[in-house]
């Protein structure tokens, strides 16, 4: 295919396609639970990372779902959401907002112990309860193969 890059042909491989979406939701999967682990042992600042961790994940393995395209090196869970094509309402949008700022602060460390010490185990609980309901929703987006 002449223009073509390596890279394009092999990636235009639908097997290809397919374990890339294969391996962001099985990835996804793995953070959620770390996430979930995080929680029991207190670590309720890593936890609010790991829930993003495993959205972000699940949006990237959405985005190259519909765009049959390389997941974008890019953390913000709304983009990822419209990357995907992902009709988002309002609270959805707020939602994901919200948590795209815990990659932020569990990230640098001139916010790190600000975001610690909001962390705590009712702060968690009630954003684990939302990410868990958007984790769910956003599996559920994925086709079968």
């Amino acid at each position: 295919m002449p223009g073509l890059s390596v890279y394009a042909m092999i990636f235009n491989n639908m097997n290809y396609i397919n374990q890339q979406i294969d391996y962001w939701k099985k990835s996804a999967e793995r953070n959620w639970k770390t996430a979930g682990a995080l929680f029991q042992t207190k670590h309720y600042d890593a936890c609010l990372f790991f829930c993003h961790l495993a959205l972000e994940k699940a949006l990237k393995g959405l985005a190259v779902q519909e765009t049959k395209k390389p997941a974008p090196y890019i953390h913000d869970l709304e983009k990822l959401a419209d990357l995907a094509r992902i009709d988002l309402d309002q609270e959805q949008t707020r939602n994901l907002r919200t948590i795209s700022t815990f990659n932020i602060a569990a990230r640098y460390d001139d916010i790190k112990l600000a975001f610690h010490k909001k962390c705590t185990k009712e702060f968690t609980s009630k954003h684990m309860i939302i990410a868990k309901d958007l984790y769910l929703w956003l599996r559920s987006k994925f086709r079968k193969a």
